[in-house]
């Protein structure tokens, strides 16, 4: 049996996987201890006791890396470099800002030391470091009192010696993390922040995952990597860096999963929860960054390309100095929450004005077990309408389409800003609120298909189990790629692949399970900027590295092609489940509607539909709603749905072809 359990902000969702069906769940999250909510759901769903493999997206280090909450860490590294975090590459966050605000470093100067150990870039020994030096240095962490120490000497990726040196001499009791095992790459600034944030962050996850690993016993946990592999929470939880993305990247596979099923391989996804959405694209494959940040801080470990905002349902609305409508990125979060979640919240959100305009349903939230209540959210919304001079439905009105032009903004950025038509992809909602605004976001970036999958408001936690498990590894080679030869490349690629293999083998995976791809980071020589190409051959590399660089800037040079990075992904393939409603129900067939709602704007009401009730295959013309336990479906006006049999619904544009014969690849 496996569970898939997604801690978001507001809401933590269950999936459960018991012998071909699913079950899904939600509960209140608990931000100040995220396993009470996980251990409360498992109660819910009464599997106390009962044998069951959990895997689970945390967002332990990514509030901890955003609210500024890890642990003292003490930064060494080689003489004159102790700032290098500092400086970094000295690019302002407004170019035209001449009086920025003042930014604290992100480690304090007197956390910083600096010691011998340095490697040369031919790696040879620069200066030496002896046993003597390193006790001294021991003494010196000691007075600092740190509960963490990140350890990043010059070119430690060629030879790692004096780091583990360093770390030998420190207490035992230190989590301690070492440049060469984190990041074994090039650039001594990107390869320190990675090092310092898992340093910074470590002690936190590393807590929280033994104390879920306790309330769990004896079933094992599996953390899911911002790269959308899955790994063993004793080896999460000293890879804190590789879990910064842990439930966006569920989502992401969850959305391809449902699509390959529908035969859809090129999606345009937003993930819209309480506190943020995520946007991201697939085309065919999930893309992977090493240029990714959280917060104000570069992660150079992989994890999937994704772009997020701070507009989810519980995003507060109000005016600014200037008498403007704001909404986000403040968030009324779980505690209180919502106003309609009558848990003492008293500022409007997006959540309270979908439920003002009759999007939501007060009886129907979360199946039933959660009632909403509309007097709170009328009483919220009455302030900031008669500051802004207007109705409160014109208030709810306005929240909801600056929420939309946010995740609309977010939407260009990883699409038409990168010289991608939206129109040839998919729009793919989930999150428990993405299925309110599909088709108002579709809309304006003039997309004509869109999809919702099923089991969209928990389908984060559906990722979870879809995810394979597996290792991303890097290391450091440079030199001119024809140099370096099919053989030589081969035999280090297999290197890099035995370390992953046999740390698989310890999960229990089976050798002949793990699939291995292999890419390089290539770029011409004098080039600073690497793109990362699948290797074959030396030849079919350098032909592939031209061509993904006229497509991405326009042209080609005819320059000596240079490897800088090899790159092995190893992957054990996750499980296939079906949603429950595809179990071969065929719907309720033609009926009258769950109810009918009356939606400001639009004349007459709509009618309100359970999925159970949709007939798979028949076109049904909007405006509707479609209630199911963990989430709510506006088909706005010019829009038609349609049911498939795993209880997904595919939206089009009625002027569109229509949903049987839309190429389904796009």
């Amino acid at each position: 049996m496996l569970l898939g359990v997604d801690t978001g902000g507001t809401f933590t969702d269950f999936v459960c996987l018991d012998g071909g069906r699913l079950r899904l769940h939600k509960v209140l999250s608990t931000p100040d201890a995220p396993e009470r909510a996980i251990l409360q759901g498992i109660r819910e769903l009464g599997l106390e006791g009962r044998g069951f493999r959990l895997i689970h997206g945390s967002t332990v280090a990514t509030n901890a890396a955003l609210e500024g909450k890890g642990v003292r860490t003490v930064y060494i590294t080689n003489h004159g470099l102790g700032d290098v975090l500092t400086i970094g590459r000295q690019a302002r966050e407004a170019l035209y800002d001449l009086q920025p605000a003042p930014c604290a470093p992100p480690v304090p100067p007197e956390l910083c030391l600096e010691t011998g150990g340095r490697i040369g870039a031919d790696g040879s020994v620069v200066e030496a470091l002896d046993a003597d030096a390193c006790r001294e240095l021991a003494q010196r962490v000691a007075a600092l009192q740190p509960r963490a120490v990140a350890v990043n000497l010059l070119f430690s990726w060629l030879d790692d010696r004096f780091e583990r040196m360093i770390r030998d001499a420190l207490p035992g009791d230190l989590f301690v993390s070492c440049s060469s095992e984190v990041l074994p790459e090039i650039r001594e600034y990107e390869r320190g922040m990675a090092t310092w944030l898992n340093a910074w962050l470590g002690p936190r996850v590393e807590g929280y995952l033994k104390r879920l690993q306790q309330g769990v016993v004896p079933s094992p946990v599996h953390v899911m990597q911002s790269s959308g592999l899955t790994i063993r929470a004793d080896r999460a939880a000293r890879r804190a860096v590789n879990l910064l993305l842990s439930g966006p990247a569920g989502g992401l596979m969850g959305a391809r999963h449902v699509g390959r099923r529908h035969g859809i391989t090129r999606l345009l996804s937003f993930d819209m929860g309480g506190t943020s959405t995520d946007v991201a694209l697939i085309d065919g494959i999930i893309n992977l960054t090493s240029r990714g940040a959280i917060g104000r801080y570069p992660v150079a470990v992989p994890m999937v390309d994704m772009h997020t905002i701070g507009a989810g349902g519980g995003s507060i609305a109000r005016l600014d100095e200037g008498g403007m409508l704001v909404v986000g990125p403040e968030s009324a979060g779980a505690d209180p929450g919502p106003a309609c979640y009558g848990r003492g919240g008293r500022e409007p959100t997006v959540t309270d004005a979908n439920l003002l305009l009759g999007r939501l349903r007060p009886e129907a939230f979360l199946g039933g077990t959660m009632l909403l209540d509309v007097a709170a959210a009328r009483r919220a919304m009455c302030g900031l309408a008669a500051r802004m001079g207007v109705s409160e439905l014109e208030a709810a009105r306005g929240i909801v389409a600056l929420a939309n032009e946010h995740m609309v903004q977010a939407l260009r950025v990883i699409s038409v800003q990168r010289g991608i038509d939206p129109g040839d992809f998919t729009l793919t909602a989930f999150g428990g609120a993405g299925g309110l605004h599909v088709c108002a976001l579709a809309d304006a970036l003039g997309m004509r298909r869109a999809m919702v999958p099923a089991a969209a408001g928990v389908l984060s936690a559906l990722g979870m189990l879809v995810a394979p498990r597996g290792r991303h590894l890097s290391r450091t080679l440079r030199g001119l790629l024809e140099a370096q030869g099919d053989a030589g490349l081969a035999a280090a690629f297999e290197r890099l692949a035995e370390r992953g293999r046999a740390e698989l083998a310890e999960e229990g995976v089976e050798p002949g399970a793990v699939e291995c791809r292999n890419s390089l980071d290539l770029r011409y020589r004098g080039q600073s900027f690497t793109l990362n190409i699948p290797w074959d051959t030396v030849d079919g590399a350098t032909q592939a590295f031209h061509e993904a660089h006229r497509r991405r800037f326009g042209h080609r040079l005819d320059v000596p092609v240079e490897v800088v990075n090899l790159r092995v992904a190893l992957s054990a393939g996750g499980a296939e489940p079906v949603p429950e409603s595809g179990s071969g129900d065929a719907g309720a067939g033609p009926g009258e509607p769950l109810a009918r709602a009356v939606l400001p704007g639009i004349g007459d009401a709509v009618p309100v539909w359970k999925p159970r009730q949709l007939t798979v295959g028949e076109d049904y013309t909007g405006p509707l709603l479609v209630v199911d336990d963990v989430a709510t479906v506006l088909v706005e006006p010019g829009w038609s749905l349609r049911r498939e049999a795993d209880g997904s619904l595919l939206l089009a544009k009625k002027s569109a072809v229509p949903c049987d014969t839309a190429e389904r690849t796009g």
